[in-house]
């Protein structure tokens, strides 16, 4: 089994590039965002050391992580968010082990890993390829201000606290260039899948349809 690792700056692209790799058949979609999601709601661990660090307020009365108070503790503070990357970086990182793990025996031919910190979570570590998605610093801007309907300062404050695009191509085994439309983004992960022998695409309803 093959685990490729998928990672981009905002408004790059990464994440429709995953998606047409998963179309294909032979592959498995895995997101960083849905494992951090998961262990915070649902590992004791984790939660554990979330309040042991946040408070007991971070969940509540019910037991659910309080996604928006927690938000706003580390939002602007970097000690806050490095503590709590601290707690979850390395817990994503076990989970996406055990989760090669069940792919292999599964039988899952390519296990496809999207996440915008790939590299500063180490997680290229672990993975067999690693593709950096990419596009024009206005491009992903404008993209991004648009899909999330703020403004284009707003992204780009959000964009100083990623690696530089340039650090990422240059530790990448392939790079994409997503200059282009959606078409050519898919175009490019067609040919990835072909190059490791996924050159099937699986019939799916819908607009992933094929």
């Amino acid at each position: 089994m093959t685990t490729v690792g998928v990672t981009g700056g905002i408004g790059s692209g990464k994440s429709a590039f995953v998606a047409r790799l998963g179309e294909h058949a032979g592959a498995r979609v895995l997101l960083a965002d849905d494992l951090a999601k998961r262990l915070m709601a649902d590992d004791p661990d984790v939660r554990g050391q979330l309040v042991a660090r946040f408070g007991p307020e971070t969940f509540d009365d019910a037991g659910a992580l309080d996604r928006g108070r927690l938000a706003a503790r580390v939002f602007g503070d970097p000690g806050e968010l490095a503590a709590l990357n601290a707690i979850v970086h390395p817990a994503v990182r076990r989970a996406l082990e055990d989760e090669q793990a069940r792919a292999r025996a599964d039988g899952v031919e390519v296990l496809v890993y999207e996440a915008a910190l790939l590299f500063e979570t180490g997680g290229d570590a672990v993975v067999d390829l690693v593709v950096v998605v990419d596009a024009p610093v206005d491009v992903r801007v404008a993209r991004a201000a648009a899909r999330d309907g703020v403004s284009q300062a707003a992204v780009r404050d959000r964009l100083r606290h990623q690696i530089d695009p340039a650090t990422a191509r240059a530790r990448a085994d392939r790079v994409v260039d997503n200059a282009g439309d959606l078409a050519a983004l898919q175009a490019a992960a067609d040919a990835l899948a072909h190059d490791l022998g996924l050159d099937a695409r699986r019939s799916l309803p819908g607009p992933l349809g094929g």
